[in-house]
């Protein structure tokens, strides 16, 4: 009789070493290296206008990331994603002016709501798929913008008005500089949470959820509640974002959440690069400051916008920086198993007398 063969040691494939520039990239150090720019621009650039444009920056890469939990990670695709900000805004705007309370005393109620409205739409609609999807959250958004428009709390088509800054233990952090600072300190913190969130058990599974859906069920992940997870994780993130909005404008209206906010949230997740968080944040920084890079060229610069965004997306279709499609192996667990002593891979197996079957 043949030997038998263990095919549960197969030998696995280890890829060639990466390349220098690929370590680069994959360093733990790029991100403090990010933090570390984010932290001197001030000390280079600290007019009001900088601050103005740095600090709507931050706000979008912290709305990038959120998105990318329910795009990226889970490949949902959202276009109403900007309705949370709304959320966020609209409810830390009315209960900062209704008690007169500081702005970040009403964050626990900004996420209470944004998980109930992420449950009220996503209960009933996540069992719809692709493009079904994309028209029920288009829809979402602009729900929540005419609400907005029409209700006397929300303070109609003008918006709300005086909404107070950041107080922090008695320390003001309303003004230009030190508002930009803790966005920075607040979207870092969010940013990192995204990307712990990818790597964990849940990410795993929203990764299988995207790329099939029907196998993940059937290996027994509840795809319903998987995707719930990501689209109320995104929510929180956007409720966030319109906490900080709000208090950087000190007034909202319905204005500011109209879907071509949406679209160019949506645009950085892409053009980042879908499910890499370092990507979304690179998309999320040229979409928020490309345009002002263009502004001397009056209305022509939304035309060399779109040529930029066209020709990227050509050349580049995967995005500036893409995600893993695998797991690499370590060479370290590698060696450790050949330490232990277990059978080499594709080694006959022996039986209990020494012989083989």
């Amino acid at each position: 009789m043949s030997d038998n063969v263990d095919t549960t040691r197969a030998p696995r494939r280890i890829g060639k070493p990466a390349s220098r520039i690929s370590r680069l990239f994959e360093s733990r150090q790029l991100g403090w290296a990010a933090f570390a720019i984010a932290v001197l621009f001030p000390f280079v650039l600290a007019s009001n206008y900088a601050m103005s444009i740095g600090t709507t920056a931050v706000i979008f890469i912290l709305l990038a990331s959120g998105l990318n939990i329910v795009v990226g990670y889970c490949g949902l695709l959202d276009l109403g994603y900007i309705a949370f900000m709304a959320v966020g805004a609209y409810t830390s705007g009315i209960i900062a002016k209704a008690w007169e309370l500081p702005i970040l005393f009403t964050i626990p109620a900004v996420v209470i709501m944004c998980i109930l409205a992420g449950l009220i739409i996503g209960g009933p609609t996540l069992r719809l798929r692709s493009d079904y999807l994309a028209i029920v959250t288009l829809g979402f958004g602009e729900i929540i913008r005419l609400t907005a428009n029409n209700l006397a709390i929300t303070g109609g088509p003008s918006g709300i008005y005086g909404i107070p800054g950041v107080d922090l233990f008695g320390l003001d952090l309303s003004g230009p500089v030190p508002f930009y600072y803790f966005c920075v300190a607040v979207v870092a913190l969010m940013v990192l949470g995204s990307a712990r969130l990818g790597k964990s058990r849940l990410g795993r599974a929203w990764r299988f959820v995207r790329e099939d859906e029907d196998a993940a069920e059937a290996m027994g992940i509840h795809t319903y509640k998987v995707k719930l997870a990501a689209y109320i994780f995104g929510a929180i993130w956007g409720g966030i974002g319109g906490v900080l909005f709000a208090a950087h404008l000190s007034a909202i209206s319905p204005q500011s959440f109209v879907f071509l906010q949406s679209a160019l949230v949506l645009m950085a997740v892409v053009l980042g690069g879908m499910g890499n968080t370092r990507g979304v944040v690179v998309g999320a920084v040229v979409i928020s400051l490309l345009p002002e890079f263009l502004r001397d060229m009056g209305n022509l610069r939304y035309v060399i916008f779109g040529v930029v965004l066209v020709a990227v997306m050509v050349l580049r279709p995967q995005g500036f920086w893409p995600s893993r499609a695998y797991e690499p192996e370590k060479l370290d667990e590698a060696r450790k198993g050949k330490r232990d002593g277990g059978p080499r891979p594709g080694a006959p197996v022996t039986t209990a007398k020494g012989g083989t079957p």
